[in-house]
């Protein structure tokens, strides 16, 4: 069964698209061939003045005929009222109920249909049909106008079904996309946390080269290369890790995201900070760090760069106490100290502000609690993250 979009079932400024005119020629021609069946079939049993009332509404009906598609019910009463006087209006006026069960309301169906019975009865009584009795010819009628409407009905209601699920289709298809777009938006995110830790340790190793070098003009040309080559070197690096950056942004597909530093790689940014100048003392007091998980210990780095960069930020020269312990099934415990400065000064490098906020959510993530704060002359850094006990097999070895 073919399941049409009627041209008054759509929104006013589409129904000229519609190609209705071929539509409205074809139910033209099949309501005229069945008209012209009808009257032939009473020709010869009528009066003249019969004969020509069954051609005057036969020519009635055919023409009413196509104005179903466009105005259902208005063209139903039409025909139906005209099947009152004559047979020749019979088919139009059934297949206008047919028309209305597809396209409107059940009780506005049942009413056409009911009409239309009205209508066959009143035209059985004073034409009566030849061969049946009145009465059988009666049940015949609400038989078959009972049968158009549940018909049309029924075609209705399965052409209801299918835009309804086409419709949760559609918006299935369209929450899929949102949460498509959702989960790069939170890939992204996570890309500009990383950009963040990495860009802003390495940009602060250089800024406080850059200072010595400006605030040093005594250095000896020994202390002034070696401070020239790590510039160079952290310029190169952090260029190296932005364009890592950018071309995972661009691949949406297939990001390509670079290998990620974990706690095995801290004794690395440890020694870089040492470089730059900074006085880190690193305590690893971890037991059995192969079996820490890998985005664990990847979040314990995280938390001691930006340690790391805020103290040379805000209390540049002053010590650095890093200190790390835990065991499988208890906690891993990250702590960073530095004494606070004092007389405040301005920080070797501009900051956004964000970065202690993002860290606590990255903490958060990932199980654990971050805290903050200065006390005593003192500023604390202190993190926990879960470490499960059972063996994830990620674990970050080789521990340096």
């Amino acid at each position: 069964m073919c399941n049409p979009t009627w041209p008054d079932e759509l929104p006013p400024t589409q129904r000229h698209r519609m190609p209705t005119l071929v539509g409205a020629v074809i139910l033209a021609a099949a309501m005229a061939v069945l008209t012209v069946v009808t009257v032939w079939s009473r020709f010869l049993a009528d009066t003249d003045a019969l004969r020509w009332l069954d051609v005057a509404v036969g020519v009635l009906a055919v023409a009413a005929a196509p104005v179903l598609l466009w105005r259902p019910v208005p063209a139903a009463v039409l025909l139906t009222a005209l099947a009152v006087l004559s047979p020749a209006a019979t088919p139009a006026a059934s297949t206008a109920a047919l028309l209305v069960a597809q396209r409107r309301p059940f009780p506005v169906a049942a009413a056409v249909g009911a009409g239309g019975i009205a209508a066959q009865a009143v035209q059985g009584a004073w034409r009566p049909p030849g061969g049946l009795t009145y009465g059988w010819w009666l049940v015949l009628i609400v038989a078959a106008y009972g049968a158009l409407v549940g018909w049309g009905a029924l075609a209705r209601a399965r052409r209801a079904l299918i835009r309804s699920l086409r419709e949760r289709a559609r918006r299935a298809e369209a929450e899929q996309g949102r949460r498509v777009a959702e989960a790069r938006a939170a890939e992204r995110a996570r890309i500009a946390g990383e950009m963040h830790d990495v860009l802003a340790h390495r940009l602060s190793l250089i800024a406080t080269y850059a200072g010595a070098l400006e605030y040093r003009p005594d250095a000896s040309a020994e202390q002034r290369t070696h401070a020239a080559g790590v510039i160079r070197t952290g310029v190169h690096q952090a260029l190296e890790e932005l364009r890592e950056v950018i071309s995972v942004l661009r691949d949406d597909e297939h990001p390509d995201t670079p290998p990620q530093p974990t706690l095995a790689d801290l004794a690395r940014l440890v020694e870089e900070s040492r470089a730059a100048g900074m006085r880190v003392r690193l305590a690893d007091e971890v037991a059995d760090a192969g079996a820490l998980p890998a985005a664990t210990g990847r979040t314990a780095y995280r938390v001691v760069q930006e340690a790391l960069t805020n103290a040379r930020k805000h209390a540049a020269g002053e010590p650095v106490q890093v200190t790390l312990t835990g065991a499988p099934g208890d906690r891993l415990v990250v702590e960073v100290t530095n004494p606070l400065p004092a007389t405040p000064g301005t920080p070797v490098l501009p900051g956004t502000g964000t970065g202690l906020i993002g860290l606590t959510e990255r903490v958060r993530l990932a199980g654990g609690e971050l805290d903050h704060g200065a006390a005593a002359g003192w500023f604390r850094l202190h993190a926990w993250l879960a470490w499960p006990r059972e063996p994830t097999g990620t674990g970050t070895a080789g521990r340096r």
